[in-house]
């Protein structure tokens, strides 16, 4: 299993922190939040892929060479906001850059968790299907900028759609995915088929119509970094997973 992080998003609400440096490697009590992420679960993949823009693929390939994982950055060649590739087409055209064939935890790179996903990992791979988590999430508001799903009593997925007019329950996902590698090999289809390609759990929307997705029910709390407010907010507040 490899890793796959989302990180060629531009984050233009955190400007002019992020106007010339990716937001993924900004420090959080004195870690990058790659080093976060990649710290807690380096143990249980083979490899790491960030795939990023080309305005900040050479901050990303310095931080690769100073830790001792083995990380390759991945440049779409996009330089704006305006020109991105969106995260479903990012994470395809990682694929085939790299012709990967094994199954696949995508994660976003600007998000950190208080638990460790070594626990989903081991749930996806108990499942032996592609996997998302889910947490409640009552704010009305949110739900239309999330991705919402609802599930039956085993977990799976019988309805998901992003960012909805009129969410149908209050289960939201976050921006971390199991993909099998069969899934992996589906990317093509599912954007030929008209899945979206800006919002990642777009592919699983469509994806979870089509085949069996499972969605774990998160065991801790996310701290979405997506403001100068929120990003201030979580320097204070942040509780890292204890590792075992």
């Amino acid at each position: 299993m490899k890793c796959l992080i989302l990180a060629a998003g531009y984050a233009t609400r955190l400007y002019p922190l992020t106007e010339n440096f990716p937001k993924p490697l900004l420090e959080v009590q004195g870690k990058t939040i790659l080093d976060w992420l990649v710290e807690d679960i380096s143990s249980v993949v083979d490899g790491f892929i960030v795939v990023t823009n080309h305005r900040f693929a050479p901050h990303f390939r310095e931080w690769a060479e100073s830790r001792p994982e083995k990380i390759t950055v991945v440049d779409d060649g996009t330089s704006t906001n305006e020109t991105r590739l969106g995260a479903v087409v990012d994470i395809k055209y990682a694929v085939d850059a790299l012709s990967v064939s094994d199954d696949l935890l995508v994660i976003a790179g600007d998000n950190l968790l208080d638990f460790s996903l070594k626990g989903f990992v081991s749930y996806a791979q108990g499942k032996g299907t592609s996997c998302v988590m889910r947490y409640h999430e009552p704010d009305e508001n949110r739900l239309h900028r999330c991705g919402i799903l609802c599930v039956d009593d085993n977990d799976r997925i019988v309805d998901m759609e992003e960012k909805p007019a009129n969410p149908k329950s209050h289960w939201a996902c976050p921006p971390f995915y199991y993909y099998t590698k069969e899934t992996v090999s589906l990317l093509p289809e599912g954007i030929a088929s008209g899945c979206g390609t800006d919002a990642p759990g777009s592919f699983i929307a469509w994806l979870s119509a089509h085949t069996s997705v499972h969605a774990m029910e998160m065991t801790g709390r996310r701290y979405d970094i997506g403001t100068l407010e929120s990003y201030h907010e979580v320097q204070r507040t942040f509780r890292p997973p204890v590792r075992k």
